[in-house]
């Protein structure tokens, strides 16, 4: 099972270190795009902030692993989990919640506040339950 999770980490990582490269291409050629339609490179519209967070988000998770405190395979999946709510975010809350040039759906609320909280809910649940198992079995 060791081996098991130890795998699963790396691909995550793998997987994180990609998301982080395309985020990070994508914000680039859309300052550009936004250069050649509107005539400015970054306007602090909603989705642009967003997009820069969910960089930051992803940035710090990959770096997580050179913080002695925060080294443990376990912080690093939930940290993983709760940073995919930062693209969630990204595309969900700026499209439904908040006003700006990306919003194409904004006051058509599919996507409360109750459900986010319940999903939130669910994972912090699942860690906590996780933890003993993880302390017990599979020592870092």
């Amino acid at each position: 099972m060791k081996l098991n999770i130890k795998e699963l980490t790396l691909i995550n990582e793998m997987s994180l270190t990609v998301g982080l490269v395309m985020l990070t291409i994508g914000n680039f050629l859309g300052g550009m795009w936004a250069n050649e339609s509107w005539g400015r490179y970054w306007g602090w519209d909603p989705k642009e902030t967003w997009a820069l967070i969910s960089i930051m988000v992803y940035a710090f998770v990959l770096h997580m692993r050179l913080i002695p405190g925060l080294k443990s395979r376990f912080v690093y999946s939930i940290a993983s989990i709760l940073s995919f709510a930062s693209i969630l975010m990204t595309y969900f809350g700026v499209n439904f919640y908040l006003a700006g040039l990306h919003s194409y759906a904004k006051d058509d609320q599919q996507i409360s506040f109750l459900y986010s909280g319940i999903a939130l809910l669910v994972v912090v649940i699942m860690g906590v339950l996780a933890y003993p198992k993880h302390k017990k079995y599979l020592k870092n």
